[in-house]
């Protein structure tokens, strides 16, 4: 699990986050919302590196024909007990198979890290008050004792190999 911090982050949001932008910004990584880029992305060039920030109440079907063309997709938790971006890292990594970094957002806490790396997520910005080091061991708690059920990476549990 990457932990990022926005203040060292090479991703930017493209101007207009109100609204859509009419032509790619002339930048590398750009982050976009999900408007931005419905409104540029036939035209993106394929050199430029762009992330997408998809809400937790969006159809995750809107980005089945893009994810080739997507470095980044950010999965926002707007409270810690709404779970419906769990679901949206999971399909995007196991039906539509993207490789592209999926990272969590939001009200991001350490309890959260096992299910969000069984999800499919591979990078979060913790919420203010959370411990990296605490998430650290969070990730590493069921690692050697298994699980009940595959995940995204795992197809089947660990103990029944």
């Amino acid at each position: 699990m990457k932990f990022i911090d926005t203040h060292h982050d090479q991703w930017r949001t493209a101007g207009g986050e109100d609204g859509p932008i009419s032509h790619p910004p002339k930048v590398d990584h750009s982050l976009l919302t999900l408007g931005q880029w419905h409104a540029v992305r036939e035209q993106w060039p394929a050199d430029k590196a762009v992330g997408v920030i998809l809400p937790n109440d969006a159809d995750i079907e809107v980005l089945e024909c893009d994810v080739t063309k997507l470095s980044l997709v950010v999965l926002q938790f707007p409270k810690w007990v709404d779970g419906r971006a769990y679901s949206q890292a999971h399909i995007l990594r196991s039906r539509y198979r993207f490789t592209g970094q999926i990272r969590a957002t939001g009200e991001v806490l350490v309890d959260m890290m096992p299910l969000l790396a069984r999800s499919g997520v591979d990078a979060v910005v913790l919420r203010h008050d959370q411990e990296r080091a605490a998430a650290e061991r969070a990730l590493g708690f069921f690692a050697a004792r298994g699980h009940y059920q595959g995940d995204v990476q795992q197809t089947k549990p660990v103990f029944a190999r």
